[in-house]
């Protein structure tokens, strides 16, 4: 049966790191990102609200070519290009849908996605203030897989989730299977596979193989 494969970014396909991070890093302001993450995880900041700081903290010097450099030095794990080649091969689909912003999500069009969808951040160069409607939640998340089921001729019981942590929740709850990758105690419990390590065509295996 052909499956429709759902990707989180941030700690799943990128290991230990997150978008924000990687282009923090590259304006040298680890430690102010750092404190953003903490109250992220915490619960402390909504998504919007993260993205209004983060913003902040980019306003004054953020580029493309600086996204660029941060989305190609970032520690993503390795086969993910031959995971998805492997899934279009197949008559899958995959598709990646972050909390991240738009403009660093969608540069994995170019690695075999279907499609990626992010938060709508301004564009680079910052010069506008975050919209919240543009900001996706956990909740988000499940309803693009449903929008993605009716473009691509799915359901819900066709659906696979990729994802390690509390904005990947509702979607686990969702779809009938689900591999926690990396992942931390929000989905470890609700997966149907759990994975720890740097190459992403061992927990694409999970699936394929059913252990």
């Amino acid at each position: 049966m052909s499956k429709l494969h759902l990707f989180d970014m941030d700690g799943t396909l990128l290991y230990g790191s997150a978008a924000a991070v990687e282009i923090s890093r590259r304006l040298g302001l680890e430690r102010e990102i750092a404190e953003l993450e903490r109250g992220f995880a915490a619960g402390e900041l909504t998504p919007v609200e993260f993205a209004q700081r983060a913003c902040e903290l980019w306003a004054a010097e953020l580029t493309e070519l600086q996204v660029a450099a941060a989305f190609e030095g970032a520690p993503w794990l390795t086969g993910i290009q031959e995971v998805w080649a492997d899934i279009r091969a197949r008559g899958e689909r995959c598709a990646v849908v972050s909390l991240s912003p738009a403009f660093f999500v969608e540069r994995l069009l170019a690695w075999g996605a279907d499609t990626a969808h992010g938060s709508r951040w301004p564009a680079v160069p910052i010069r506008q203030a975050v919209d919240p409607a543009g900001i996706l939640s956990s909740a988000a998340k499940v309803r693009i897989a449903d929008e993605l089921c009716v473009q691509y001729g799915f359901t819900r019981a066709d659906c696979v989730a990729y994802g390690d942590s509390m904005s990947d929740t509702e979607l686990f709850a969702a779809v009938p299977q689900s591999v926690a990758v990396n992942a931390d105690h929000h989905v470890s419990d609700l997966a149907s596979y759990a994975y720890a390590g740097r190459d992403l065509r061992e927990a694409y295996e999970l699936i394929r193989t059913g252990r």
